[in-house]
């Protein structure tokens, strides 16, 4: 049950709460240069979700297996060496390199697939199926995978760095489309010259971004009603929530001592009291 609530966290939060492209403002290039008409938007869409779904699964297994400080792997290839009992070696320092080729690795198979089964979809990409490879929604996500999977107080499975992959994908797909539909409409709108084009598609992004800020505090809200496990907790900021404490109490001011009744009360200035 505690797996399953940090899931639905998880997902709800890369999707809607913390979107990639409205919150933090990451694979922008893609969400401007392919958001003119909606069929496109989705397809495009949905090629960076399953990009994303892909490199997440090999990110979080060369991280888990490989990079991370007492890797399995890394361990049992120190001990053939004869290393010490104990020691470990970190390979994150080459996390940037590695999730580059396999986010490139992940692109080329999008590619191949589209040009056999989608070739008109593929047409109408164009240049921007390669520039996937540059998307840096991917690469943060692959980032954010290893910062949680590192993490001794998250340590991340298999199945929350996916959830969270898949469903940040789905968030980008939300963003596009919604820009998709609102530029076709713009298309019949008189816009000034000077705001045509990017300029206008910016402003639009600027004001969903300030709309998509109305999902703050559900993830907090969903916490309490569903409660929430040590692994998720930190992912959303919710550091006290997860170390399972409960909230300190404001401490109480001490109670004022009353007035003694024999004591004069000063008021005012004291030259004026006799």
């Amino acid at each position: 049950m505690e797996i399953l609530g940090d899931i639905i966290l998880i997902a709800i939060t890369s999707a809607i709460i913390n979107n990639f492209v409205l919150h933090y403002f990451i694979g922008i290039c893609p969400f401007i240069g392919v958001s003119r008409r909606v069929d496109m938007a989705f397809g495009m869409g949905s090629a960076v979700t399953f990009v994303m779904a892909i490199a997440a699964l090999l990110s979080w297994t060369i991280t888990y297996f490989i990079l991370q400080p007492g890797a399995p792997l890394t361990g049992w290839l120190l001990h053939l060496g004869g290393a010490k009992a104990g020691a470990t070696i970190d390979l994150t320092i080459l996390s940037y390199i590695i999730y580059i080729f396999v986010i490139a690795a992940s692109v080329q198979l999008v590619e191949m697939y589209l040009r056999k089964f989608q070739l008109a979809l593929y047409k109408s990409f164009g240049v921007y199926l390669p520039l996937i490879t540059t998307n840096c929604a991917i690469l943060f996500a692959c980032l954010e995978i290893l910062k949680y999977v590192t993490d001794p107080k998250t340590s991340w499975g298999l199945g929350q760095a996916l959830t969270m992959s898949v469903f940040g994908g789905v968030g980008f797909t939300i963003a596009i489309v919604i820009m998709a539909g609102i530029r076709e409409e713009l298309d019949h709108c008189d816009i000034p010259k000077c705001l045509r084009g990017p300029g206008i598609t910016l402003i639009v992004a600027g004001i969903l971004a300030m709309a998509f800020l109305g999902f703050s505090g559900v993830d907090t809200n969903l916490q309490t009603v569903m409660g929430m496990g040590a692994k998720t907790a930190p992912a959303l900021g919710l550091q006290a929530q997860a170390a399972g404490k409960p909230a300190e109490k404001p401490a109480e001011k001490p109670a004022d001592k009353p007035a003694d009744a024999n004591q004069p009360v000063q008021t005012g200035n004291s030259k004026w009291q006799h």
